[in-house]
């Protein structure tokens, strides 16, 4: 499979994920990202024995878009403390079945994950095991029964952006796991992973890499200009 590469240094590999791709080998034992990436660093560079590829963070099997990983241990550990301390800037597109009630706003919630079902709750903010989440929003178009937005981590916790919209009655479209009422089965989830911001692990700069969903529906359905 073909993995388009957004940027890369000695420090760093910034790539687009495929959709339906699991990130890290897991049960399945399908061909997952990591391994395609250390395959690929492998071949470029000639190079023996084990690669060393760092994964910093995750983007669900469904979800595609951009992904950072770190090429060296040194950036590895840098890249993890400016995950711990929300210093990577991360905005997906996500479009959503009906409306927010405003068109830029900001969710709070607490989250339980129960991992035996592999699934994510809202639950009281007394509840000891809720963690907290913080997404911010804006609603870019609206078109028929779906928005489009704009959305911003400021946490990541696990399938947090699928479980808050859900919560405020707007579930992703295609979404099976959180929207299943509204969601048929074969529909792929429109969440994508559109820019990352990440401080360089050696140099005192920034990198931006952005990234746009597929031009298919219901991507293809919506401008990107703001209403």
């Amino acid at each position: 499979m073909h993995i388009d590469v957004l940027y890369e240094d000695n420090h760093l590999l910034i790539v687009e994920k495929p959709v339906n791709i699991a990130v890290q080998e897991d049960a399945s034992k399908d061909m997952d990202l990591l391994n395609m990436l250390k395959s690929y660093i492998k071949e470029k560079y000639n190079k023996p024995g084990d690669v060393y590829l760092g994964l910093v963070h995750r983007l669900d099997r469904p979800v595609g878009g951009v992904m950072v990983f770190a090429r060296t241990s040194k950036a590895a550990s840098r890249l993890s403390n400016e995950l711990r301390k929300q210093q990577i800037y991360r905005k997906y597109k996500a479009i959503i079945r009906g409306t927010l009630p405003n068109k830029q706003g900001e969710l709070v919630d607490y989250l339980y994950k129960d991992r035996k079902k592999n699934l994510v709750s809202v639950v009281s903010s007394k509840n000891k095991d809720g963690k907290k989440a913080i997404l911010e929003y804006k609603v870019l178009s609206k078109k028929d029964n779906l928005s489009m937005l704009e959305v911003e981590l400021k946490t990541g916790r696990s399938h947090q952006i699928r479980v808050q919209l859900a919560n405020q009655g707007t579930p992703l479209y295609g979404d099976q796991k959180y929207g299943e009422h509204v969601n048929k089965h074969g529909q792929q989830i429109a969440l994508w992973a559109s820019s990352l911001s990440v401080k360089h692990p050696t140099k005192d700069e920034m990198i931006t890499v952005e990234s746009e969903p597929p031009k298919e529906y219901p991507w293809a359905e919506f401008t990107h200009t703001s209403v």
